[in-house]
């Protein structure tokens, strides 16, 4: 008889495990309940390539906000042509449907409503029908991420969360993409740590080129 997740990580410590036995316990539990979020950054060119090597027939999913950039959208084409899958998409409005319903530039005058109608609700819907779901979230990104488990009870979405790179360093998962030759996006090599949509995005460590202005630092995906 199978055990469940919460049977395993009650026999085994989560945190003496890699990566890529992390996903392999997700997948021995949850498979094909669990899906793996894709933004199309590096730490998800790393764990596509893991996920999929282990089972081709995984689950990833994207949100579209519409406003992503056009590095983002090239990658996602990439990877989709090397595994040979097809990415499922949960979209937030078009820059037309929400200007009729909000105005015109609402990541200027309230970010934190932009990011709940264009990731937060879609990731609402694409969590929906699982049981757990993939990040690439890594503790050093931001302290905001400091206490990030490899895999724990994601209480606000009532599912399990897996976050495998989650002690992993920037040059950990460089190498990684060295080795296996993965497509990046082009936008890490100009100076971008982290890639979220074009209008709220600039060059910077970390997370500090996210939201410049606003003292916002996450989405709130992930806090």
């Amino acid at each position: 008889m199978e055990r469940s997740v919460a049977e395993l990580v009650g026999e085994t410590d989560v945190e003496a495990l890699t990566a890529e036995q992390v996903l392999e316990v997700v997948l021995e539990t949850l498979h094909p309940n669990v899906a793996l979020a894709c933004s199309f950054q590096k730490e998800e060119s790393v764990l596509l390539d893991m996920l999929l090597e282990r089972e081709p027939e995984a689950r990833v999913f994207a949100l579209d906000t519409h406003v992503l950039f056009p590095e983002t959208y090239a990658v996602w084409r990439a990877v989709e042509q090397r595994y040979g899958i097809r990415i499922a998409v949960y979209e937030g409005p078009s820059l037309g449907r929400q200007a009729a319903v909000h105005g015109d530039a609402l990541w200027e005058r309230n970010p934190d409503l932009c990011c709940s109608i264009r990731k937060i609700g879609p990731l609402g819907a694409a969590l929906s029908s699982l049981d757990g779901w993939i990040t690439g979230v890594r503790r050093d990104q931001a302290p905001s991420r400091a206490s990030t488990p490899k895999l724990g009870w994601d209480e606000r979405h009532e599912l399990w969360k897996a976050s495998p790179l989650a002690d992993w360093t920037d040059d950990d998962v460089l190498a990684y993409v060295r080795e296996r030759e993965l497509p990046v996006n082009d936008l890490h090599a100009r100076g971008y740590a982290s890639i979220g949509c074009t209008h709220c995005t600039a060059p910077g460590t970390g997370r500090d080129g996210r939201w410049i202005g606003s003292g916002k630092t996450e989405c709130g995906l992930h806090a």
